[in-house]
């Protein structure tokens, strides 16, 4: 694969789904640069969702086709409500598939603790020390979304009523 020229990759990287693409690109940095193409992205855009959605979703300023994909990708998988999803060991507050905040990760918590699931009490549901406070971060990044919800909403019913 190296050694074939970047156009003949890019009719490759053409024929694989959005999975095999995202997969791809974790080779290497040739097939991250080759399978970031904006115009395979568009391409399994338009195959997924159409040609008017993608006349409708066509990025904006500096997101590119991928961006706009996984946007989409995850309001349908979780809806456009407002919505906390975990992907891995990250957790997202996530609205309108947009991802608003990153509210932490167990990862970095296991990291700065230097504790990890091991024990089967760990497994079976009983949280552990590092489990605690990772939920605590995330919980308190929660509490003060909803909170600066709370207060932005106030204001937009103030200004709506006078």
């Amino acid at each position: 694969m190296e050694m074939l020229p970047v156009e003949i990759c890019m009719k490759i990287f053409g024929l694989l789904d959005y999975y095999h693409l995202a997969v791809a690109q974790q080779v290497c940095r040739k097939w991250k640069l080759v399978g970031s193409d904006n115009g395979l992205w568009s391409n399994l855009f338009k195959e997924r969702w159409g040609e008017d959605d993608s006349a409708f979703y066509a990025p904006i300023g500096s997101k590119s086709w991928k961006d706009v994909y996984e946007v989409q990708d995850r309001c349908d998988r979780i809806g456009v409500g407002l919505k906390i999803i975990r992907e891995g060991t990250d957790y997202y507050l996530v609205h309108q598939g947009e991802i608003q905040r990153h509210l932490g990760s167990r990862k970095n918590q296991e990291k700065e603790t230097g504790h990890s699931c091991h024990s089967e009490i760990d497994f079976i549901g009983e949280s552990s020390l590092s489990e605690e406070r990772s939920s605590r971060g995330i919980l308190d990044k929660i509490l003060f979304f909803i909170g600066d919800l709370e207060v932005a909403s106030a204001e937009a019913k103030r200004t709506r009523f006078t």
